[in-house]
């Protein structure tokens, strides 16, 4: 997979990361499937907890991917963004959506978390 490196992507993506305890910066828009999926194997817990964990993930140098959009339900977006880390011994899989604008500024950036699964 490619990595996220554009600078000011990665950024505005940091940037919405970290201010993953604000309501609004870090937003969950999953599937039905999806939701049971958290309260399955993940023991059903809290999205917001969920942020931390990735923001904790690409704070301590955890790869995102960028990956170029092509299903026309999301074109409205370039690229998805992909983080895969180990929540509860369970490999897992995030997929989200960066939105911001350029030039950055501070507080603006947000991420839409759309998929959650094992990886």
């Amino acid at each position: 997979m490619p990595r996220l490196t554009d600078p000011i992507r990665l950024a505005a993506y940091r940037e919405a990361l970290g201010n993953w305890a604000v309501r609004g910066y870090v937003q969950f828009d999953l599937t039905e499937e999806a939701l049971r999926w958290v309260e399955s194997e993940l023991s059903n817990r809290p999205l917001i907890e969920i942020g931390r964990l990735m923001y904790e993930h690409v704070a301590a140098g955890g790869e995102v991917d960028e990956v170029k959009e092509t299903r026309p339900e999301w074109l409205d977006h370039e690229f998805h963004h992909d983080i895969r880390l180990t929540i509860r011994n369970k490999s897992v899989y995030i997929e989200t959506r960066l939105i911001y604008r350029e030039p950055l500024l501070a507080d603006e950036s947000s991420i839409l978390v759309v998929n959650i699964h094992a990886r």
